[in-house]
C-alpha cells in the first residue's frame, strides 16, 4: 500500500509537471552589441551550438524591438551578452521587469555597469551605482537571474569552462520552462503622451517672468524680473497688472554686465485662503541685499504698505551671477528659500591665471567676486545656501530644529538648511515627508582637468532628506573634487577631501572645517552622461518640480495613480520634463520622459495647482528681453487618448525660406542655440549675423567655428560661456556653420 501511494504521488507530480511545462523547446533571446561582423558571428555561432546540444533555441538581436509584452512571453529567458541593459529605453526596461515578474529568466555576461539610472537592474546584477560583484546567482523579483562580470569573446568559444559557465547561466534562467503569468507583473507602463494636452493660457505677454504661485481659486500670480506682478484670472483667461516693486535689475555703472537680480521668487502662504499672505524674494533698488518679505495680496493687488521684511541676504552688486531666489513651503508650514553664490564664473580680465569654467576659488585680495569660498563655502554667509525658517504671524521667525547649524554656533548662520550651492534656481519640498529638492545650475568647464583643476561642469538635481553640505565650490556632481589653485602663479595643489572639507580662504568669515560633502542625486555634463544618458547633451539648466501625490487633488482633474509619489524635474535649456520614480525611502529608482514631444519654451517654473494639474511658466528663448514665446500653460490629462500630432503638421515657414540652408537653420532652432543667439538681435551671445560678418570668407573659419560649437567656451564675444555640444556629428556642424555664413550681407554691386 505504501509503495502504491509513493508511485501514485510520483505519477501525479509528473503529470502536473508535464501540464505546467510550456510546449516545444525553450527559446532564449540574446541581446548583444552586434549580430554581424566576423567576431559577432563566431560568438553567436558558439551560443547557437550550445543551444542545439542542450535543446534550447537562440534568437539574437542588437536592438530593443523585441522588448515588449507581446514578444518577450515567447522566450523562456533573456541573455545579455557583452552588453548591459542600460541602453534600453524606458518602455523596454519596463517590459524586462514585467517579464521577470511573470516568471521569466535572465542571464548576463558583461563588465560592471553604472546602474545609477536603473536601480532595479542594478539589484539584479549586484551593482550599487558604480560598484558591482563578480558573480551573482539568485531568484529575483519573481524570476531567476545570473550575472557574470566579464565578457565572452572569440577566445572563449573553445573554452569548456567558459562555455559551461554560460550554459549554467542560461539553464538557470530557463528553469522548469513553465508558462509565464503576467498577472504577477507589478511594474506598470506610464500613460502615453496622447492622454495629455499642453493648454496655452497666456501667450506673448510676459517680459522676463521668473516664478509664479497658483492661488486656491486657480488664479495665478506671475512675477517678472524687472519688478512687475501680473495676475492671470482663471475665470476669463485675462491678465492684469497686480503690483510693482522697485527692484535692481540692471547694472548701473558696469558696462556689458548682465546682472540677474530683480524680482526673483514668490510663494503663497499655506493658509492663504484665510490670511492672503504671499512671500516674495527680491532685490530692492535702494539696498545691496536680496530681501525676503511678506505681503498681503487682496482684491487682485499686492498691498505694498503691508510689507514685513523677514530676512535679508547681502549681495555684491554690479557683477554677474547666480541669485537663486526660489521660495517654497513644506507640509509643516516651514518656509524655504534659495540664494545663489553671488560669484562670477567667467575668466577675470587681464589676469594670467583664471577660472576656465572650473570653481572660482581666487582668495587673493581684490578678487572677491571670483571667490565662491566667501559665499557658498562660508557657513557664516547666507549666499549659496537654502534657508529654512518658521515665520510667525508678526513677521518674525524662529529656527526649526534640524537645521545644519544649531543657534549660537560661532562662525555659522542658523537659518541654513543646505549649504554648498552655486545657483539653486528652483526648489521644491515634498508635501508629505519634507524632503527638499532643487535644481543646481552648474559650472561650464566642458572637459575634465583632473590633474590641474578638477572635473568638468555638471548640473545637478539634488535631494536633502536632512540638512547637509552639498559640496560647492569644492566639489561638483558625484562629489568630484576640485583642486587647490594658486591664481598668482598658476600652481595646482591637492584635491579637496569630501569627508573633511576645509575652507581656508581669507574671505571665509565662518568656521573652516565644513560638514562632509553630500553627492548629487542626479548629475549631468554637457556631453552624454554615463550615469544618466537619457538626459541628453548640450546646454543645461536643471530645475526641480513637485513630488506628486494623487490623494491631494480632486479626482476629476488629477493625474493617474501612476504618478503617485513621483518627482517631476525639468531642464530650462534642454526643454525636457522627466518623471523620477523614488524608492520608499526616497532613493532614486528610475526615470522616464514626460510629454517628450511637447515643445517647451524655456520652462522657468513648474507648479502643481490645487486641481492637480501641472502649470508651466515659460521664459521664452531670448535672454533679458520680452519674448513672443514666453507664456503660461497647463498640462491637462484625459482618460480618452487624442490622436498624436504628426511632426509634419507643424510647418516652419522661416526654415523653408532659408533654401539650401534650411537644415542648418532648423538645427539651430531644435538645439539650445536659440537660447543664446538670435539671427539678428541681442541675446546673451552674439547674433548669427555678427558671427557671419566676423568669420565668413575665412577658409579656416568653418573648422574653427565647428570646434567652438563642439567645445563651447567664452572670451571672444563676452564672458558668458556658450554650451558645449561634444557629440554633434561633422555633417550637422557643417550644416549649421554654412547657415550662419549665409547670413553675411552680400556686397552691393556698384
Amino acid at each position: 500500500m505504501k509503495k502504491f501511494s509513493v508511485l501514485t504521488v510520483l505519477l501525479v507530480l509528473i503529470f502536473i509537471s508535464c501540464r505546467t511545462k510550456r510546449p516545444g523547446s525553450p527559446r532564449v533571446l540574446v541581446y548583444t552589441n552586434s549580430v554581424s561582423g566576423p567576431n559577432a558571428q563566431t560568438i553567436l555561432q558558439a551560443v547557437q551550438q550550445l543551444g542545439e546540444k542542450n535543446e534550447f533555441q537562440i534568437v539574437a538581436t542588437d536592438t530593443s524591438l523585441l522588448f515588449n509584452d507581446d514578444s518577450l512571453p515567447n522566450f523562456a529567458a533573456v541573455l545579455f551578452l557583452n552588453r548591459s541593459g542600460l541602453r534600453l529605453d524606458y518602455r523596454s526596461r519596463i517590459a524586462l521587469e514585467r517579464f521577470m515578474q511573470a516568471g521569466g529568466g535572465f542571464a548576463a555576461i558583461h563588465p560592471t555597469a553604472e546602474t545609477f539610472n536603473w536601480r532595479w537592474y542594478g539589484r539584479m546584477i549586484g551593482s550599487q551605482g558604480d560598484t558591482g560583484v563578480s558573480f551573482i546567482h539568485q531568484k529575483y523579483d519573481g524570476g531567476r537571474a545570473t550575472y557574470i562580470n566579464g565578457s565572452f569573446g572569440v577566445n572563449d568559444v573553445n573554452s569548456e569552462e567558459h562555455l559551461k559557465n554560460l550554459l549554467n547561466a542560461i539553464e538557470y534562467g530557463i528553469g522548469h520552462f513553465r508558462p509565464l503569468d503576467y498577472n504577477l507583473a507589478t511594474t506598470p507602463y506610464p500613460p502615453s503622451e496622447n492622454h495629455f494636452t499642453k493648454t496655452s493660457l497666456v501667450k506673448a505677454t510676459f517680459f522676463e517672468p521668473t516664478e509664479m504661485t497658483v492661488l486656491p481659486n486657480l488664479d495665478i500670480v506671475v512675477i517678472q524680473r524687472r519688478g512687475e506682478l501680473l495676475l492671470y484670472k482663471q475665470a476669463n483667461g485675462s491678465v492684469k497688472p497686480a503690483g510693482f516693486l522697485n527692484v535692481y535689475y540692471k547694472a548701473l555703472k558696469a558696462k556689458d554686465v548682465n546682472v540677474e537680480e530683480g524680482l526673483l521668487g514668490i510663494a503663497k502662504d499655506p493658509h492663504y485662503s484665510s490670511n492672503h499672505y504671499v512671500y516674495i524674494y527680491y532685490s530692492p533698488a535702494d539696498s545691496s541685499v536680496n530681501r525676503l518679505s511678506r505681503f498681503v495680496f487682496e482684491n487682485d493687488t499686492l498691498i505694498n504698505s503691508s510689507e514685513k521684511t523677514i530676512l535679508e541676504v547681502k549681495s555684491q552688486r554690479e557683477i554677474c551671477c547666480h541669485t537663486g531666489g526660489s521660495v517654497a513651503f513644506g507640509p509643516d508650514s516651514l518656509l524655504y528659500f534659495s540664494a545663489g553664490d553671488n560669484s562670477t564664473p567667467f575668466d577675470e580680465p587681464n589676469q594670467a591665471f583664471v577660472n576656465h569654467g572650473f570653481a572660482p576659488l581666487n582668495g587673493a585680495p581684490g578678487h572677491l567676486q571670483y571667490d565662491a569660498e566667501r559665499s557658498a563655502g562660508n557657513p557664516n554667509d547666507l549666499r549659496g545656501k537654502i534657508m529654512r525658517i518658521r515665520v510667525h504671524p508678526d513677521g518674525t521667525y524662529e529656527i526649526p530644529s534640524g537645521n545644519l547649524f544649531a543657534p549660537g554656533t560661532a562662525g555659522t548662520r542658523p537659518e541654513i538648511y543646505v549649504m554648498g550651492n552655486r545657483n539653486p534656481y528652483r526648489i521644491s519640498v515634498d508635501q508629505k515627508n519634507s524632503f527638499l529638492y532643487w535644481g543646481e545650475v552648474g559650472p561650464d568647464a566642458p572637459v575634465d582637468s583632473l590633474a590641474t583643476r578638477g572635473p568638468r561642469g555638471y548640473d545637478e538635481v539634488n535631494q536633502a532628506k536632512k540638512a547637509g553640505y552639498f559640496g560647492w565650490p569644492f566639489f561638483v556632481g558625484y562629489n568630484y573634487p576640485y583642486r587647490h589653485y594658486d591664481y598668482l602663479n598658476g600652481v595646482s595643489g591637492a584635491a579637496f577631501d569630501a569627508d573633511k572639507p576645509v575652507n581656508s580662504s581669507p574671505n571665509n568669515t565662518g568656521i573652516k572645517d565644513l560638514p562632509a560633502a553630500q553627492p548629487a542625486f542626479i548629475w549631468y555634463p554637457y556631453a552624454v552622461s554615463p550615469e544618466f544618458p537619457e538626459l541628453g547633451t548640450g546646454g543645461r539648466n536643471a530645475m526641480a518640480g513637485p513630488v506628486y501625490y494623487t490623494d491631494q487633488y480632486p479626482a476629476a482633474t488629477r493625474y493617474p495613480d501612476y504618478f503617485n509619489g513621483k518627482l517631476f524635474i525639468y531642464d530650462w535649456i534642454r526643454g525636457w520634463i522627466k518623471v523620477v520614480t523614488l524608492q520608499p525611502n526616497g532613493d532614486f529608482e528610475q526615470m522616464e520622459p514626460f510629454i517628450p514631444s511637447t515643445v517647451l519654451h524655456n520652462c522657468i517654473d513648474m507648479e502643481a495647482g490645487p486641481d492637480g494639474r501641472l502649470y508651466l511658466l515659460e521664459y521664452g528663448t531670448g535672454w533679458f528681453q520680452k519674448n513672443a514665446d514666453a507664456g503660461l500653460s497647463r498640462v491637462d490629462y484625459s482618460m480618452e487618448a487624442h490622436a498624436p500630432v504628426a511632426a509634419a503638421a507643424v510647418t516652419d515657414t522661416s526654415a523653408s525660406a532659408k533654401g539650401p540652408f534650411a537644415t542648418g537653420y532648423a538645427m539651430t532652432q531644435a538645439l539650445d542655440c536659440k537660447s543664446c543667439h538670435k539671427e539678428d538681435g541681442i541675446s546673451i551671445g552674439p547674433s548669427f549675423k555678427n558671427v557671419a560678418l566676423k568669420y565668413a570668407g575665412d577658409k579656416k573659419s568653418e573648422d574653427y567655428l565647428s570646434q567652438k560649437i563642439v567645445k563651447g567656451g567664452s572670451g571672444v564675444w563676452g564672458d558668458v560661456a556658450m554650451s558645449a555640444h561634444p557629440d554633434m556629428k561633422a555633417g550637422d556642424l557643417h550644416q549649421i556653420v554654412q547657415y550662419i555664413f549665409s547670413l553675411k550681407p552680400k556686397k552691393k554691386k556698384p
